[in-house]
C-alpha cells in the first residue's frame, strides 16, 4: 500500500482529497495544526496527527512514526488581503514552513511531493485562457509565497532529485456530492458560499464589485473548479510526479460571471439573493480562466463538473445541512 502524508488535510480541499485517496486504497496520514482546519472533516479511516510546519520537531516525529511514500502539501495561509497587511506571517508560514517540510522529507528519504499552488502566481492576466507559460507576476504576498515555493521545488529537483508537481488551481468551489464534506472558512471569502449565505439570511446581502467590466454582463468572470475534481487531480499528480516534474493548471476552462453565479444560486435554491452594487476593487481582473490542456495530457484528468448549477447545487446542499 502506498502511504501518503496530507499536510493540511483538515482543510477544505485537503479533506476532500483525503477521502478520495482512501476510497482508492491509499494509506493516508493527515497532519494539520487546526488553525483553519476542522478535525471533524478528517475521514475516520485516516490517521490524524496534530503537527505544524513551523515546528520541526513535530514534523520529524511525524516522519519517524509513519512510513510515508509521498506528500501532498496543502498547509498554507491563504487570505490575500491578510497577506498584504501581514506579509511576515505569510512568508514565514508558507515559505519557511515548506522548507522545513522539504528538509525533513530529505532526512527520511521521501522524494515526492504534490503542492497546492494557485493561479495567483500569474497576477494580472496578459491573455486568457491562461496557460502554464503565462508570465508569473503575482500582485500580493500570498501569490508570491506560492511562486517562491514552486521555484524552491525546481531548485531541490536540480540539487536533490525532488519529484514534484505544483497544481495551480483557479476558483475551488462546491462540496462533496453526498453532503458530508463542505466548505467552512472563517472568515469566508469565496463567492459561492457568500451568495448562499445571503440567500439564507445569514448575510445581509452579496456585494457585486463593479458592473462595467469588459464582459458580457459587466461583472468579473472566473473559472470555478469543483473540489472533488481537484481531489482527483491531486491523486493523479501523486501517480505522475517524477514522470513529469513542474506545474499544471487546474480549471474547467469555462468562465462564469458574478451575475451568473447569483442566477445559478437563485435557480438551485428557489430563493432570491439580495444584492448591493459597489465600485470595482483594485486588482480585480475582468477575466480569469484556465487553459487546462496540460492537465488532460499529463494527468489524464478531465473535470466531471462543468455546469455551474451542478457545482452550486452541491454547495447549497452543504449550506442547508451544515455539519461543521
Amino acid at each position: 500500500m502506498t502511504n501518503i502524508l496530507v499536510m493540511g488535510g483538515a482543510g477544505y480541499i485537503g479533506s476532500h482529497t483525503v477521502r478520495h485517496l482512501l476510497d482508492r486504497g491509499y494509506g493516508v496520514v493527515v497532519a494539520d495544526n487546526l488553525i483553519y482546519g476542522h478535525r471533524e472533516a478528517v475521514d475516520e479511516r485516516a490517521e490524524f496527527v496534530h503537527a505544524d510546519l513551523l515546528d520541526k520537531y513535530s514534523l520529524e516525529k511525524l516522519f519517524q512514526n509513519n512510513h510515508i511514500d509521498a506528500v501532498i502539501h496543502f498547509a498554507a495561509f491563504a487570505y490575500v488581503g491578510e497577506s498584504v497587511s501581514e506579509p511576515e506571517k505569510y512568508y514565514f508560514n508558507n515559505v519557511v514552513g515548506t522548507i522545513n517540510l522539504l528538509n525533513v522529507m530529505q532526512m527520511h528519504k521521501v522524494g515526492k511531493i504534490v503542492f497546492s499552488s494557485t493561479c495567483a502566481t500569474y497576477g494580472e492576466p496578459q491573455y486568457t485562457p491562461i496557460d502554464e507559460s503565462h508570465p508569473q507576476c503575482p500582485i500580493n504576498p500570498y501569490g508570491r509565497t506560492k511562486l517562491m515555493i514552486e521555484q524552491i521545488f525546481a531548485d531541490y529537483e536540480r540539487a536533490y532529485g525532488l519529484q514534484h508537481i505544483a497544481l495551480r488551481y483557479f476558483n475551488a468551489a462546491g462540496c462533496s456530492s453526498d453532503g458530508k464534506l463542505g466548505e467552512s472558512h472563517s472568515p469566508e471569502t469565496h463567492l459561492i458560499p457568500l451568495v448562499l449565505k445571503a440567500i439564507t439570511g445569514e448575510r445581509k446581502n452579496i456585494k457585486i464589485f463593479g458592473t462595467d467590466y469588459d464582459t458580457p454582463d459587466g461583472t468579473c468572470i472566473r473559472d470555478y473548479i469543483h473540489v472533488e475534481d481537484l481531489a482527483q487531480a491531486h491523486r493523479l499528480a501523486v501517480e505522475k510526479a517524477g514522470v513529469y516534474n513542474g506545474c499544471i493548471n487546474l480549471g474547467t476552462g469555462i468562465g462564469t460571471s458574478v451575475k451568473e453565479i447569483i442566477s445559478a444560486a437563485e435557480e438551485v435554491s428557489g430563493k432570491k439573493c439580495p444584492v448591493e452594487y459597489a465600485p470595482r476593487r483594485a486588482g480585480d481582473p475582468a477575466k480569469l480562466f484556465a487553459d487546462n490542456r496540460r492537465a488532460k495530457e499529463i494527468l489524464g484528468w478531465t473535470p466531471a463538473y462543468t455546469d455551474i448549477r451542478d457545482i452550486v447545487k452541491t454547495a447549497w446542499n452543504w449550506e442547508i445541512n451544515r455539519k461543521y
